[in-house]
């Protein structure tokens, strides 16, 4: 997942690069709407990367606790 996340904000510099370099506006506007979009699926991918890291943490926490019988 984290090449996913360093591919996705690797997009997302290639398309604010774009937009400085624009000279006409809806180019420079195009490039920044792609930015944006890249930066949100980064943004997403590290919010499911963490809910996953913390699932795998409260199981393996559970796993270790011990079963009280009563």
């Amino acid at each position: 997942m984290a090449q996913t996340i360093a591919f996705y904000e690797e997009r997302a510099e290639e398309a604010a690069q774009e937009a400085r370099k624009a000279t006409l506006q809806n180019v420079r506007e195009r490039a920044l709407r792609s930015e944006a979009a890249w930066r949100d699926m980064a943004e997403r991918a590290i919010q499911v990367e963490k809910g996953r890291e913390d699932k795998r943490k409260l199981r393996e926490d559970e796993a270790v606790q011990p079963v009280v019988q009563g």
